[in-house]
């Protein structure tokens, strides 16, 4: 766990609305997930900085307690050409916490990495947090994944 500076970014991608109540985004999320890959949506995300996913929880209506909104999608260099039925979005950036999760990806790594923090008192704003699915993440059986939190 490190502290880091976000610079401001914008992603496009596609969006679901969920809650951690009664455990619903562990039904949403997976799949939004599935609809990314079955789909292509990174193929089609025009104006791309690189491949790697962006998986951006935001628009928190409260906490992690109540409902948000997931974005799966990458950054990119501009929001001129946003594709039907996907979203785009600017985030401010700012100080963040960043977590670094490695191992296999069936066997719930994220989720319980996810578990841990919320049970940190990080002093967390509820801007925008987001796990970063890049390179390194490509082996789902030996994967690593940032996770960042905004803070104050």
């Amino acid at each position: 766990m490190n502290n880091v500076k976000v610079e401001p970014f914008k992603v496009i991608g596609i969006a679901v609305r969920t809650t951690n109540e009664n455990n619903q985004a562990a039904k949403d999320i997976p799949v939004l997930w599935e609809k990314l890959m079955k789909e292509n949506i990174v193929e089609n995300i025009p104006n791309k900085i690189d491949n790697a996913v962006y998986s951006i929880y935001t628009d928190y209506e409260k906490d992690h307690t109540k409902p948000y909104t997931t974005i799966l999608g990458c950054k990119v260099a501009s929001l001129d050409h946003i594709p039907d039925g996907m979203v785009g979005k600017s985030f401010d950036g700012g100080d963040y916490v960043k977590f670094t999760t490695k191992g296999n990806l069936a066997e719930n790594l994220v989720i319980n990495e996810w578990i841990k923090i919320w049970n940190m008192d990080l002093g967390r704003t509820f801007t925008a947090d987001f796990e970063i699915y890049g390179e390194k993440a490509m082996n789902p059986a030996d994967a690593e994944v940032d996770i960042l939190i905004a803070v104050q």
